[in-house]
């Protein structure tokens, strides 16, 4: 999901190039226009954005897989245990835990339930506040790369420099917010102290 913003506030900036810290705002003679455009746009493309019943957005017919380049029997690597946690992260996980399960974007998997692969994952604390983090390098090793991946930062706002429009990104919920396959579901299982999900 992305956060379209076309009045610049002041704390925000983009760097783009060789501008460091330099807002890049619609030309004023162009803004109403552009207004109108981007909210015409917008409007057309509205089941992709969140609204009451859809908390994340309905994007449909985009759904990401991921194929390994490995069959089963898979190897250990990929089958991980929870890494340990401090009491104080143990608490933080939990209620990490907590917001994505009311989304409906996870669920806890049953003890009847085939787990074949399952991410660890960790507290990153920064200023007080904490991250939950999972540990995706040894799916990575054994996943077919995507034929456009997604790009980094720097890139990006490198190659954004003729933009005319600039969207900030929903951080809060994740980069990249397509539903997942039912298939993928089962490669993406998140393993803490309490559970799978």
């Amino acid at each position: 999901m992305y956060g379209i913003e076309l009045h610049n506030n002041k704390d925000r900036y983009f760097t783009i190039g060789d501008n460091k810290h330099q807002k890049f705002p619609i030309l004023p003679f162009k803004r109403q226009i552009a207004e109108s455009e981007l909210s015409s746009f917008l409007y057309k493309q509205k089941e992709a954005f969140a609204s009451e019943t859809e908390t994340l957005g309905a994007i449909v017919g985009h759904e990401v897989g991921i194929i390994l380049n490995i069959e089963r029997t898979y190897p250990p690597l990929l089958r991980r245990s929870a890494y340990p946690a401090s009491p104080k992260s143990r608490e933080a996980l939990k209620i990490h835990i907590k917001e994505p399960i009311d989304l409906g974007v996870i669920r806890n998997v049953g003890h009847n339930e085939e787990v074949e692969i399952t991410i660890p994952v960790i507290v990153a604390w920064h200023h007080g506040k904490s991250r939950m983090v999972g540990d995706y390098r040894a799916l990575n090793t054994y996943n077919v790369p995507e034929k456009y991946p997604i790009p980094r930062f720097k890139i990006a706002f490198t190659q954004i420099s003729q933009a005319v429009y600039i969207s900030t990104i929903d951080s809060l919920k994740g980069f990249n917010q397509n539903v997942v396959t039912p298939r993928a579901r089962k490669d993406l299982r998140i393993i803490v102290h309490c559970g799978v999900y």
